[in-house]
């Protein structure tokens, strides 16, 4: 199946996760202690110097993705799960953040990093969506395992480009994010 395919089931399945966000009602809520838990966790992210603000939000992103794509031949479970599950957390919050402030605001916060950090969810997903697969085709079929190391280099290129897609990404969240919100 070709990249573009995998591209657009990615894609694909990042929008079911954005339509849930969308239409998961406004009643439901955090519990009070998780946003608390999370607002002391952010406080205590946002008091780091601002280099390693952005190397922490890198190291963080690109595990993610790494861990996902190195777990892709168990059902394509993680892959899924992360793209739907960003799909749906953005919808919500982006819902929640609208409510309270502006669309500006929310396009000012999700905008100027999202241009990066979007695509490298993307990507990287789709090629552990297309390395789950061929590694799961090689175990089922014979004739297959031959093209899973080909498999695997191809889509470690697309893993590399989404991965280098997160430095941008995290240095205009770390940087420019900020200001933009003030």
């Amino acid at each position: 199946m070709s990249y573009k395919r995998w591209i657009f089931i990615a894609t694909f399945l990042f929008g079911i996760g954005l339509g849930f966000g969308l239409a998961t009602p406004a009643s439901i809520s955090l519990p009070p202690e998780y946003i608390a838990a999370l607002e002391e966790q952010f406080a205590s992210i946002s008091a780091l110097p601002k280099p390693l603000i952005a190397l922490f939000i890198f190291i963080k992103n690109t595990s993610a993705l790494l861990l996902s794509f190195a777990l892709s031949p168990i059902f394509w479970l993680v892959p899924i799960l992360a793209l739907t599950a960003n799909g749906w957390l953005i919808a919500f919050v982006s819902t929640e953040v609208i409510k309270v402030e502006s669309l500006g605001f929310l396009f000012a916060g999700l905008l100027p990093h999202g241009i990066f950090e979007l695509p490298a969810l993307i990507l990287g997903q789709a090629a552990a969506l297309s390395f789950g697969t061929m590694a799961i085709l090689a175990l089922v079929k014979k004739e297959r395992r031959n093209l899973l190391l080909p498999s695997l280099k191809q889509n470690l290129r697309y893993l590399i480009i989404a991965c280098a897609l997160l430095v941008p990404a995290a240095i205009i969240e770390t940087y420019i994010t900020p200001l933009l919100l003030r």
